[in-house]
């Protein structure tokens, strides 16, 4: 069952990600398709987020969801969207994923 929440938490993570992105393309949620599959992926990544929540603490599984969601929608700016890449963000990114691996490490048994 642990490993079931975790693997919910990474989906979870990455619908946040698909979500955060397609605000961008909402263009103030006044495009219907963007819209509607941005709203779709929010709802999707608070259910996995919830059901991963009744095993992992909550502590870490929020702090796990919003650190794939930033590292993640941070990495997809800089890659496809032209975001700035500078050495200190490249940095500050592996903070956010060195902790999300330390807090799946620190919470082996999953309580």
């Amino acid at each position: 069952m642990v490993v079931m929440a975790w693997i919910y938490l990474v989906i979870a993570g990455l619908l946040e990600i698909a979500w955060a992105i397609g605000l961008k393309h909402t263009d103030g949620f006044s495009r219907l398709w963007p819209s509607v599959l941005t709203i779709l992926a929010m709802i999707a990544s608070f259910a996995l987020l919830a059901q991963a929540l009744r095993t992992i603490p909550v502590g870490t599984g929020y702090a796990v969801w919003t650190g794939i969601g930033a590292a993640g929608t941070a990495a997809i700016g800089m890659i496809w969207l032209g975001e700035s890449r500078d050495v200190l963000r490249l940095v500050c990114l592996l903070l956010i994923v060195s902790g999300v691996i330390g807090l799946k490490f620190a919470s082996a048994t999953g309580r």
